[in-house]
């Protein structure tokens, strides 16, 4: 299993640029695989830019940019362009948002989510991949050229629902998901991904989960402090269907969180039901917790 972190807001963290750098840094410099960025305040490509020149090997990725508020050429257009900045180890997360999202703040018609995606990734999929593409259907028409560079962008929609799980699997390259335990990976999100796949003859779709993680010998009180901390995702429908599912009442129950060994059997738990990637959502309890945290990690790969 590959391993990484979330090291822009999405564990709470300020919206500047200066620590998301830091962390990322650290990721690379611990060995992890992987680095991902949230599009909260800061806009996410934009930091993966920012986070590209700084760092050489680690993979960057956002957790996820909206689809809604970009038309696909100028998702296209700024993912090549991300990717030349990372030199290849760019990864693009996107999704939805959320129908409150959409409709309140954005004033956007959230109509036809699933037919949004697919038309979507209709366009954004070839373009990445160096196509040209002509699209005339109802929710876009295009005729684009491919943006210059060399490298091929992969794709990572956040599907939670089994509609968007399948379409995911038949049109991209994998999923990236929050707020899903151990058992609704294994029975919905994996099961239901795959099945999109095959249905369309593409390669097992990667699966990028994230979970808050602390190595820690105070778990109760990690929870706890977890509880504060990721608290509004409970109150997310879409997040929310997925906790209820699990039987959890909010992120806290879903963290990874304990001494080493319970924190290296609940990995391996996941790689066991067809996790690809797990993306550590680092918390404190004392100062140094997530440094301690970051590094057995590492080891863990």
């Amino acid at each position: 299993m590959r391993i990484g972190m979330m090291v822009g807001e999405g564990s709470g963290a300020a919206p500047e640029l200066a620590g998301l750098v830091e962390r990322g840094r650290a990721a690379e410099a611990a060995g992890l695989d992987s680095a991902w960025i949230a599009n909260i305040a800061l806009d996410g490509m934009t930091a993966a830019t920012v986070l590209g020149a700084s760092t050489s090997k680690i993979e960057i990725g956002t957790a996820v940019m909206p689809t809604y508020t970009r038309h696909p050429a100028a998702m296209v257009q700024q993912a090549a362009s991300t990717q030349l900045a990372c030199g290849g180890r760019f990864s693009l997360g996107i999704g939805l948002a959320h129908k409150f999202m959409v409709e309140n703040a954005w004033g956007m018609s959230y109509a036809k989510p699933a037919k949004h995606m697919r038309e979507y990734l209709e366009i954004l999929m070839p373009l990445l991949h160096g196509q040209a593409v002509k699209h005339e259907k109802d929710q876009y028409q295009v005729n684009l050229q491919p943006p210059p560079g060399d490298a091929p962008t992969s794709v990572l929609v956040a599907a939670l629902g089994p509609i968007m799980l399948r379409l995911t699997g038949e049109l991209a390259d994998g999923t990236i998901t929050w707020a899903t335990g151990l058992n609704t990976l294994t029975d919905h999100i994996v099961p239901e991904l795959a099945a999109g796949a095959a249905r369309s003859g593409r390669a097992t779709p990667r699966v990028v989960a994230g979970f808050p993680v602390m190595v820690t010998n105070q778990p109760e009180k990690a929870r706890a402090i977890a509880a504060k901390v990721f608290s509004v995702y409970a109150q997310i429908p879409s997040y929310r269907a997925m906790l209820d599912r699990e039987g959890a009442k909010g992120v806290e129950d879903l963290a990874i969180v304990g001494d080493e060994n319970l924190v290296r059997s609940q990995i391996s738990r996941l790689e066991s039901a067809g996790v690809t990637d797990l993306c550590a959502f680092p918390f404190e309890v004392e100062a140094g917790d997530a440094d301690r945290t970051t590094q057995f990690l590492s080891s863990c790969r």
